[in-house]
């Protein structure tokens, strides 16, 4: 990137994970403008509208919504996969308690106890292949066991069907952003506002969020940033094990 950005990410990566920012900003407003005089509605209206001005303007408008959409998508959907994850694990460690070596070993065969802490710290490519650990090992025999125990066949259903959405989320993302192009000089001054106004509302958000970690990480730029990442490489290596299997 040009020495006069004040980041070093790509200029499409910084504007899309502002705008995911933005648009967690609107959604919280409410409980926001309680702790800022500044932080309005109506401010908050403001960023969204301009940074996606920014990006229609100078970096295309079908392409870029489109990229916008599928960045969101993979952040939701990451959200959403490591709290049913979470959820998912604790019923078992509840539900085999009393069976220690049974527990241990549904976890190990699904992949939690070599993936969990790593997604745990954000790590996206630890992400997907928990996901796809937990679709390939999840036989009709072991399902049984675990849904005879009361947790939800339908949870279970969800947790599978990440792997695959998931991927097909990460897919487009990329796609649009390999089309992406390098702006000119004299649109610098617009992307280093933005990025500054972003990056100081996520220092002070994250600070507020500090002990909802779900929300910290909404309000966590380089977290926001890692999470456009394609997770190429844990993708890549799972469909490369699945052709040695075929």
């Amino acid at each position: 990137m040009a020495k006069n950005r004040n980041y070093s990410y790509k200029d499409v990566d910084m504007l899309t994970a502002s705008g995911i920012v933005a648009g967690n900003f609107k959604l919280n407003i409410g409980e926001l403008s309680t702790v800022r005089s500044d932080w309005t509605e109506a401010y908050a209206d403001d960023l969204v509208v301009r940074i996606n001005q920014t990006i229609e303007t100078h970096l295309g408008i079908d392409t870029k919504k489109d990229l916008r959409d599928a960045s969101s998508n993979v952040s939701s959907r990451q959200v959403a996969a490591k709290r049913d994850l979470s959820f998912f694990k604790t019923q078992i460690d509840d539900d085999f308690k009393a069976q220690p070596t049974t527990r241990d070993e549904i976890l190990n065969t699904l992949g939690f106890s070599k993936y969990l802490r790593d997604v745990q710290k954000g790590k996206q490519e630890s992400l997907v292949q928990l996901l796809y650990t937990f679709k390939k090992n999840m036989t009709d025999s072991l399902r049984t066991q675990i849904t005879d125990k009361g947790l939800s066949a339908a949870l279970i259903d969800k947790i599978t069907g990440y792997a695959e959405t998931f991927k097909d989320a990460n897919t487009t993302q990329e796609g649009l952003k390999q089309t992406t192009k390098e702006i000119s000089k004299e649109v610098m001054d617009v992307f280093n506002a933005i990025y500054d106004e972003v990056i100081g509302i996520c220092k002070k958000v994250s600070n507020y969020y500090q002990y909802d970690a779900v929300k910290k990480e909404q309000f966590t730029f380089s977290k926001v940033i890692a999470n456009l990442g394609s997770a190429r490489k844990a993708t890549t290596e799972t469909k490369t094990v699945s052709a040695t299997q075929a």
